[in-house]
């Protein structure tokens, strides 16, 4: 048995009082949804979009957070739960439902579809208590902590696992969560973030980590080859002995991680698993990439990974370490565009990115932080300086004034290929930009504050009624200017600001905008 993970924090903190369940339901006009797009491999088979367009509630406690579930009209109607405060054993039981399948002591996602669970205020925390993920689809957890979830001992909940899922699982993005146990195995403590029994396109992206025996597997066991296509990315793992992920069989893309102090293995690619491993930075760590404990080897494909202080073991039998000179033994296609960022500024971008509560920043691959627009929608009653958001027929004339949008900067979310942030800006109709999703952002900046009272969205020809609902978003505030739905023109309060973000919420079809025109009247 390997050894227990050796433990550099503080004594591990007490459970949280018990609380008392609550459900707040806001019926929003548009819900809100999770901040920021889907990334990696959760982008394929469909794309992973939650609750998105669906109603969205809060909840305090656990079992809020399953009436949340088992109040839907159906297994698959979207909702979007917004948790806050600490969930625990003593607040989470079972509830039941024609629209859910719960159990009390964990936080069960089972036989559902189109979720989303997000921290919000001033934070959520899952203390002692996992997530299970069984038999769904279309699930995203964002800006969340879990820790200390045992799977022996007491209390116990969810096998161990921070997050597990299992049994026909299909696209989960997890992005800005912090995993964290006090110990390994002999401590009561599984996995972090574990996938079997045909789990596929998942994403884990802006997290953290650490103090665990076992960082998290995809398969059970060398005969569990049904899961695969999983993205991590942006990720810090720290004091952690092994699974950095362990990978059985399937297809996994690393890029961009920051591992410090792996103690007995890191990436452990086995039993015909392939792994593109590139731009990531191991540092004080052993035997980071290689197929350990099994003869049944796994591939590799690497590529600008820096080696920082990095010890490494012979090769033997179950044992056979990709180093000390990193080579690749086989060559992985990714079907998704992204964006690295180079390896010598991962440990700096990450640790300003990643974890819960942290402010949801990203990186476009320039190693500096980006905070992307807020997505929560204006409250039911907007206040009284914002007019009702009017939707005019798709040949709105030019109001007077001059377009500010030209000559100013632009720059948003990821967009489609062979498409510019800078199309929009250029007085032709002709040209534009358009996300890579379905939903997404386009903003105009100026470099220093300008005086906006309306804009206009104009769909290039033979695009119109694509853009479904919107926000416009004073960046430089993340106030929400206004609101609705449709291309075309609105007018808002009088503000001043440098950059002035509208923000794609829904869509049909493919979204383009040809022009997004600015004026001060």
């Amino acid at each position: 048995m390997r050894r227990a993970v050796s433990v550099r924090l503080p004594a591990a903190l007490a459970t949280a009082a018990v609380g008392i369940a609550v459900v707040v339901a806001m019926p929003t006009p548009q819900a809100s949804a999770a901040v920021g797009s889907a990334t990696g491999y959760a982008t394929q088979n469909g794309g992973t979009t939650g609750g998105a367009g669906g109603q969205t509630v809060r909840a305090t406690t656990g079992t809020a957070i399953h009436a949340a579930l088992c109040g839907r009209a159906s297994s698959s109607t979207p909702i979007t739960i917004e948790v806050t405060g600490t969930i625990n054993h003593g607040n989470t039981t079972k509830v039941s439902g024609s629209s859910c399948n719960t159990a009390a002591g964990v936080i069960e996602l089972k036989q559902i579809s189109n979720v989303t669970i997000i921290g919000v205020g001033s934070g959520a925390v899952f203390d002692q208590l996992g997530i299970h993920i069984r038999d769904s689809s279309n699930i995203i957890i964002q800006n969340v902590t879990i820790r200390n979830v045992k799977k022996s001992g007491s209390p116990t909940s969810n096998g161990g696992d921070a997050i597990g899922m299992e049994s026909t699982v299909r696209n989960v993005w997890v992005d800005h969560v912090t995993l964290e146990a006090s110990g390994g195995e002999s401590e009561g403590y599984d996995g972090l973030f574990d996938m079997k029994d045909n789990t596929q396109y998942v994403t884990l992206s802006y997290s953290i980590l650490r103090n665990s025996g076992r960082g998290g597997l995809v398969g059970s066991s060398e005969s569990d080859l049904s899961n695969g296509f999983i993205t991590y990315h942006h990720n810090l793992y720290e004091n952690i002995d092994s699974r950095t992920p362990l990978l059985r069989g399937g297809t996994a893309h690393i890029y961009n991680n920051h591992y410090v102090s792996l103690h007995e293995s890191g990436i452990n690619s086995r039993a015909g698993a392939k792994a593109k491993v590139e731009n990531n930075y191991f540092r004080d760590s052993k035997d980071v990439l290689g197929t350990f404990y099994t003869n049944e080897r796994g591939f590799w494909q690497v590529s600008g990974n820096i080696l920082d202080n990095v010890t490494w073991s012979g090769t033997g039998s179950e044992n056979y370490p990709a180093g000390p000179n990193l080579t690749s033994t086989t060559t992985v296609s990714i079907p998704y565009p992204y964006s690295l960022d180079g390896a010598s500024c991962v440990p700096d971008i990450v640790r300003q990115t990643v974890g819960a509560n942290t402010g949801l920043r990203v990186s476009n691959g320039s190693c500096s932080p980006q905070t992307p627009p807020p997505t929560t929608p204006p409250p039911t009653t907007p206040p009284p300086t914002t007019p009702p958001p009017t939707t005019p027929p798709p040949t709105t004339p030019p109001p007077s004034g001059t377009n500010l949008s030209l000559g100013a900067s632009a720059d948003g979310s990821s967009k489609a290929s062979g498409t510019s942030y800078g199309n929009v800006r250029d007085g032709n109709i002709s040209s534009y930009w358009s996300p890579a999703g379905s939903t997404g952002s386009i903003s105009i900046k100026w470099g220093s504050a300008t005086r906006v009272s309306r804009m206009i969205i104009r769909e290039p020809s033979g695009t119109q009624g694509s853009i479904g609902s919107w926000q416009l978003v004073n960046h430089d505030t993340g106030a929400v200017l206004a609101s609705g739905s449709g291309a075309g023109s609105i007018s808002f309060s009088a503000t001043s600001l440098s950059k002035i973000t509208f923000k794609i919420n829904s869509s049909s079809g493919t979204p383009r905008v040809g022009e997004f025109e600015t004026y001060a009247s």
